[in-house]
């Protein structure tokens, strides 16, 4: 007994020494714990799904929070990737992608990136009704491929990192408007010519 159980703890402790987790037993929270979230399609799958799976990673969404996650726009394309003999059936390529942003402080934009998924699937003119389906089942995986590919990219932000990039940001923001400070001080201090006065015609 005592044998079998030190075997299940040796095969526990290699599996996480190469990185392996059990189903349930993985982390999901991010370090960002607090967030502000929208989309130009408020109510649309992706933003509601990203959303949940926020919340359920133990980040808050609330209006207000220093930094904003802005789902900017979400495209879609497909091409027919290949034919075959009979030219009544056709592969499509379909390609999902998503701009979005992260706003800081000030309304200052800190990240700005795309996530972009493709995904292929069986187009049968003799069978219509199960080609839109296999379509839509495609378009489901490629949204929740873009979701947690969002996830990814954003459990790899720290606090500190977005501290840094927003420091940079108001630098930035402060380096243009001191410029445009200093332009409009040199035009006001130019003298303006008068215009040319031309004697009356004769």
């Amino acid at each position: 007994m005592i044998k079998r159980n030190l075997l299940v703890v040796g095969l526990a402790s290699l599996l996480g020494a190469c990185g392996f987790q059990l189903r349930g037993t993985e982390s999901n929270s991010l370090m960002v714990k607090e967030m502000d979230l929208s989309a130009r399609d408020a109510y649309g799958p992706l933003v509601t799904e990203l959303r949940a799976n926020l919340e359920r990673s133990g980040v808050r969404i609330v209006g207000g929070a220093p930094y904003k996650l802005v789902l900017a726009q979400e495209y879609e394309t497909q091409r027919s990737a290949s034919y075959n003999g009979s030219a009544r059936s056709s592969e499509i390529e379909l390609t999902s992608g998503v701009n979005y942003q992260i706003i800081g402080r000030h309304q200052r934009e800190l990240i700005s990136d795309k996530m972009e998924v493709q995904k292929v699937y069986v187009q049968d003119t003799s069978n219509l009704t199960g080609s839109d389906e296999e379509a839509k089942q495609a378009r489901r995986e490629m949204r929740r491929d873009l979701e947690q590919r969002i996830m990814l990219r954003l459990a790899q932000l720290t606090p500190e990192q977005l501290d840094t990039l927003q420091a940079k940001a108001d630098a930035r923001a402060q380096a243009e408007a001191d410029a445009a400070a200093e332009a409009q001080r040199i035009q006001d201090a130019t003298p303006q010519q008068s215009p040319l006065q031309l004697p009356p015609a004769q």
